[in-house]
């Protein structure tokens, strides 16, 4: 006798259960594609380097790990000896070089004094041999007397001359101009300068914070610095955003401007809502120390991923963010997809 219900599950296994699975998996296809999400994402935050201009030993730390500080705090400081000896030799070089070139527009003075007292023995001494010429044609003296006299003119003009050009190389180690301010001279001009430039160092004896932050890893008391050389970090307050790494597969349907749902491993009862800010141009490989090299004979196809930026909305009850840490971010594509034209 036959089970007044098989029929019934005949049924239900042969059309009603293969039609639900049908509906449910046409339904989960339609559905698909449209959240990209990935757990490859970390925040992230400016992070600005803090340099030291000159080299020196830090004689003074005024902050410590992990403290704010704001806009122009000053940081640590240098042992300014060593700058405070060359801006004093600086200093002294400087009045040196006003003291020469002074001493340089005296001497050129003095040099055309010396060319007018030249120049009228000069002229002495043309009116003398012109006497003695007359004097030997009358024979009234000897040739040599006239010899004498000529000689004599001769020293007077080259001597004339020989003045008139230690005086031309006074004017061009005054460049030229005598007339012109000390304080134009290119001597004085390079003393200037390199005065200026240890007054310069000396103000940056004092290592300042160049924007408000947390600070990373101060230097320790009598730590040398070389100029250049980073000697600590600030990262940004108030600017935290997500660099989320996607396989290349999945960017088919993200764009710019699309809302994006957060959450952060170390809060997760809290939900974030963000926006997709940009992607990058590249892909992370490209960016490797060492970039794969797929030309070679030994290669194997590896889904590349490729970094998206996501900025998070302002969310005054959330907790504070730091930088680095963990999250998950889920990207609403808006993508539909279709089979014979239906949609969801």
């Amino acid at each position: 006798m036959t089970h007044p219900t098989k029929p019934a599950k005949r049924l239900v296994l042969l059309i009603l259960i293969p039609l639900l699975a049908g509906v449910i998996g046409t339904a989960s296809y339609l559905r698909g594609g449209r959240i990209v999400e990935t757990e490859n994402a970390y925040l992230k935050a400016d992070k600005v380097p803090v340099n030291a201009e000159i080299s020196g030993v830090v004689k003074e730390v005024l902050v410590s790990d992990n403290q704010l500080v704001k806009v122009g705090d000053v940081l640590f400081r240098l042992d300014p000896a060593p700058i405070q000896i060359a801006h004093a030799k600086a200093e002294a070089k400087l009045l040196q070089v006003r003291a020469d070139l002074a001493a340089l527009k005296a001497s050129y003075r003095t040099k055309q004094a010396e060319i007018n007292l030249a120049k009228t023995k000069y002229q002495f001494a043309l009116k003398e041999q012109a006497r003695q010429a007359e004097l030997v044609s009358k024979n009234f003296v000897s040739a040599s007397k006239f010899d004498e006299a000529k000689q004599n003119t001769e020293l007077a003009a080259l001597q004339v001359t020989a003045l008139q050009q230690d005086l031309q190389r006074i004017a061009e180690s005054l460049s030229g101009d005598v007339n012109a301010p000390v304080e134009k001279h290119p001597s004085f001009l390079s003393a200037q300068a390199e005065f200026d430039q240890n007054k310069l160092d000396l103000s940056r004896m004092e290592v300042r914070a160049a924007v408000s932050g947390t600070v990373n890893k101060p230097p320790k008391l009598g730590q040398f610095v070389p100029a250049g050389s980073m000697v600590m970090a600030l990262v940004v307050n108030g600017n935290v955003w997500i660099e989320a790494n996607l396989t290349e597969t999945d960017l088919t349907y993200v764009r710019t401007g699309q809302p994006v749902t957060i959450h952060i491993d170390t809060y997760p009862d809290v939900v974030w809502q963000g926006e997709v800010d940009s992607l990058s141009g590249a892909t992370g490989s490209e960016f490797a120390l060492i970039p794969a090299q797929n030309a070679s004979g030994n290669w194997i196809k590896i889904a590349q991923r490729v970094p998206v930026k996501i900025t998070i909305k302002p969310n005054s009850q959330a907790p504070e963010l730091r930088t680095g840490l963990s999250t998950k971010v889920e990207i609403d594509t808006g993508h539909r997809r279709s089979i014979l034209g239906m949609t969801l």
